[in-house]
């Protein structure tokens, strides 16, 4: 879906805030040298006027003004490096400053022929705004690999999540060169949806564009646009950007009111993202048989054969933390 120009504006001026933030951070790095190293900034302001220098002995005539201003500003980058190394600050301590180095907080890329595209970080922006995906970024900031636990498994259950775990992180490890599905299936509670918010984090944080819906929104949101004819724009849009972007994510697959519209729209969706080779995570609570039983039998096909399938099995770890914590509150 197209942003409005409010959208947009708000998308650019946090490119801006960005830019002023590194910029600041940019300058007291500068200063932090300045004041640790003698003669550092000296040697900074050489710089400048040996280029005046330079562009004066250039407009006289000197054609040797060039190479010789590039052999002294190499010499004197050449001394810094060292200065920095021997006060402990690294090489590129004084680089500037970028969150996304692609288009260095502009939002867009230069290609090759000179063209203007949309960089990959602004591609997320615009997701975040249209498809508001509050819940995946309140998700993700609670539930990630850094507060990953095993204490609520035991006994197969424990080497399942430990098996689904490590599947996970060699997801994210290889997502940039290789086109994988990840298929989450199992009893309720059992940590489908954490370890999708853990992938998550880690390929939003690598600049991937990434599309969360629970399966229920998504569909709901397809019918909408689809039964109405004054949406036809919005819906070739939200076709595009579920079939292109880098990282689909449908949870709770199941807890939709299955009809033919939602299986052709399922399939559709799976069979497109194939063909432009671009990987779907999908989790649910049906067992295999139920997807089966449910769905048609292109869809059991298309994720039997092309996603990795993960069983998860074991106690609701939501109610295993609430009886937990209901104990330790009636203890105190």
């Amino acid at each position: 879906m197209a942003l409005s120009n409010s959208q947009h504006e708000t998308i650019i001026k946090e490119y801006e805030r960005t830019r002023d933030v590194n910029r600041v951070l940019m300058e007291s790095r500068r200063e932090e040298v300045y004041r640790t190293i003698p003669g550092f900034q000296e040697l900074a302001e050489s710089m400048s006027s040996l280029s005046v220098a330079s562009a004066r002995r250039m407009l006289e005539g000197d054609e040797l003004a060039q190479k010789c201003l590039h052999e002294q500003l190499q010499e004197i980058v050449s001394h810094q490096r060292k200065l920095l190394a021997q006060y402990g600050f690294s090489a590129d301590y004084l680089q500037p400053v970028y969150s996304c180095a692609e288009c260095r907080d502009t939002g867009y890329i230069i290609l090759d022929n000179g063209t203007r595209e949309k960089c990959r970080c602004f591609r997320q922006r615009e997701i975040r705004l249209l498809y508001a995906q509050s819940h995946i970024q309140g998700m993700i900031e609670r539930e990630n690999f850094s507060t990953l636990s095993y204490q609520y498994y035991q006994g197969d259950d424990l080497r399942r999540f430990e098996a689904a775990v490590q599947l996970s992180k060699k997801f994210v490890q290889n997502f940039k060169n290789s086109c994988e599905n990840l298929f989450f299936y199992g009893t309720v509670g059992t940590g489908k949806s954490f370890l999708s918010g853990c992938i998550a984090r880690e390929l939003l944080q690598q600049g991937n564009s990434v599309i969360y819906f629970s399966a229920a929104g998504l569909f709901d949101m397809l019918a909408r646009y689809s039964f109405d004819a004054k949406s036809k724009d919005l819906l070739y849009d939200l076709y595009e950007d579920l079939y292109s972007c880098e990282l689909l994510i449908i949870d709770d697959l199941g807890t939709e009111t299955t009809n033919s519209f939602i299986t052709s729209q399922l399939f559709s969706c799976l069979n497109e993202r194939y063909l432009r080779r671009k990987a779907t995570l999908i989790s649910t609570n049906l067992s295999l048989e139920e997807l089966r039983d449910r769905y048609s039998d292109r869809i059991f096909s298309r994720i039997t054969s092309h996603f990795t399938l993960c069983k998860l099995t074991g106690a609701d770890i939501r109610i295993l933390k609430k009886r937990l914590a209901k104990e330790l509150y009636t203890t105190l």
